[in-house]
């Protein structure tokens, strides 16, 4: 596969799946053991491969936020790797891993990476900003707020005492 289809297929899942909600571009595009490497993943999908898991996100997100709508900013690839900038935003108006509707139209960046072999995704690399996301939905405290100081300050206490516990040998 050439470079230019590899843009177009990851291309493609963010325009069917994630905008239109046609989950069956993911059966074509990604291979049944592929993992997907977001460290902002739900507990219950680490373990899960394939478009199975993909289709599980897409409408966990299209479920949270109705309207959802993903703009591609920017690709490159090279050999078998695509790297694609790009920002969401949409309104919050159904439940997201427990968080209740706030009806706040979000929008936050990220970029994924997605590795092809033989005409498939089969491990995908995604970092996006789900901190300002939760700042935006009232989930985390703003910055330099007075409840992000009380919160740095707990989770600097909190490890003095696991440093405590568990001393670095020199």
């Amino acid at each position: 596969m050439s470079v230019e289809e590899n843009k177009a297929k990851s291309r493609r899942l963010f325009e069917e799946c994630f905008n239109q909600g046609q989950l069956a571009a993911a059966d074509e595009v990604i291979d049944p053991s592929a993992a997907d490497h977001d460290p902002s993943m739900p507990e219950r999908l680490r373990s899960r491969r394939g478009p199975d898991m993909f289709k599980e996100v897409v409408s966990m997100y299209r479920t949270a936020f109705p309207d959802l709508h993903i703009t591609v900013e920017d690709q490159v690839a090279e050999g078998e790797q695509v790297v694609t900038r790009w920002r969401s935003e949409g309104t919050h108006r159904g439940e997201l891993e427990g968080l209740a509707p706030t009806n706040i139209h979000a929008s936050v960046e990220g970029i994924s990476i997605d590795r092809f072999e033989n005409g498939k995704i089969v491990e995908t690399w995604t970092h996006w900003d789900n901190l300002g996301l939760a700042r935006q939905l009232g989930a985390a405290p703003p910055e330099g707020s007075m409840g992000e100081r009380i919160g740095l300050t707990m989770q600097h206490l909190m490890a003095r005492r696991m440093r405590s516990k568990h001393p670095v040998a020199a």
